[in-house]
């Protein structure tokens, strides 16, 4: 199994096109798995573990059908090869609870989804620069 770089949970199928687009128009090479379930998601994770080729980056949102966000941010954080994948939390709530209990969880940031596409692009391509281009990540 090929690991994505960034792997993108997200259960609003119009705002994974629109993140889709936005990471094409920052860095075409970037290779994008969106998944909509928080079941199947962890599905996913556990194959990528199995077979240690993990992605560099998990976009994460809070709300999503199956688990939540929160419950996979906890499993990926008790699992080996996995614990080290840079985790941001991406979600529409800036609730300071939901950002302080992200943060005890072990997500590695949080972001509120912002406004606009042109924001929108702004802010995923500061995440890319940062954490696919600054930043080293632990491999397995």
């Amino acid at each position: 199994m090929v690991a994505p770089d960034i792997l993108y949970i997200e259960d609003n199928d119009d705002f994974i096109n629109v993140v889709e687009r936005a990471i094409v128009q920052i860095d075409n090479k970037t290779i994008l798995k969106s998944i909509d379930d928080g079941n199947q998601a962890l599905q996913t994770l556990n194959k990528l573990a199995e077979s240690k080729t993990i992605p560099k980056l998990i976009l994460l949102d809070l709300n999503l059908p199956g688990l939540s966000g929160l419950d996979i941010l906890k499993r990926v954080k008790e699992t080996q090869p996995l614990r080290y994948v840079p985790v941001v939390i991406f979600s529409t709530s800036d609730n300071p609870a939901d950002v302080r209990t992200s943060l005890e969880f072990g997500a590695n940031a949080y972001v509120t989804k912002p406004l606009g596409y042109l924001n929108l692009v702004k802010c995923l391509s500061s995440i890319h620069e940062f954490w696919l281009n600054t930043t080293s990540t632990y491999s397995a």
